[in-house]
């Protein structure tokens, strides 16, 4: 029998799509509210990977990432999804998003993003909250799934999220050495 232990801290991370940037302001307020400070925060680029959203979120559309300081306790994922679609709503405009907020945690081996949607990958978390193992990390990089989406499989992304990893490898040595 395996030994029961705490989970590891991990980084919370939060791909943000927006097509509204002047609420931007508001939104990254809420979610520093919500989550505690930000460690890191990409620029905007647009989302050009699938026309999935345009028809809701009108369109440009832009993708960024919001990295947090403080780790979290993985279980803590269904929880934070749940906030940030109260969030999401919150900028609603005729019943249509302006906003999507996907949360996810990196550890050194996998980014697992959070969901409200059931697929045969997919485990249930709480809550009706579901994860889904996006990306896995080995032999020196990330590594796509046969479900990760098209802009997070993306080498530019892999990247992004291996720089990710690096600082987060990096902030649990520094609290182990302490």
């Amino acid at each position: 029998m395996g030994q029961i232990r705490t989970f590891i801290p991990e980084l919370l991370i939060m791909g943000v799509l927006s097509s509204r940037p002047e609420t931007l302001p508001e939104a990254r307020r809420q979610l520093v509210e919500a989550f505690g400070s930000l460690a890191r925060e990409t620029d905007p680029v647009p989302f050009l990977f699938t026309d999935y959203y345009n028809e809701e979120m009108g369109v440009p559309i832009q993708r960024f990432f919001m990295v947090f300081e403080e780790l979290v306790d993985p279980s803590r994922l269904p929880g934070i999804k749940l906030q940030t679609n109260l969030i999401e709503e919150a900028f609603m405009k005729n019943g249509q998003r302006k906003l999507n907020l996907d949360p996810g945690i990196l550890s050194a081996d996998n980014l697992i993003l959070a969901t409200t949607k059931d697929r045969s990958h997919r485990i249930p978390l709480a809550d009706g909250i579901f994860g889904e193992v996006t990306l896995i990390y080995t032999k020196g990089a990330f590594q796509s799934l046969p479900w990760t989406y098209a802009d997070y499989k993306s080498e530019e992304f892999k990247a992004l999220f291996k720089e990710f990893r690096s600082d987060y490898l990096a902030q649990l040595r520094h609290h182990a050495s302490r």
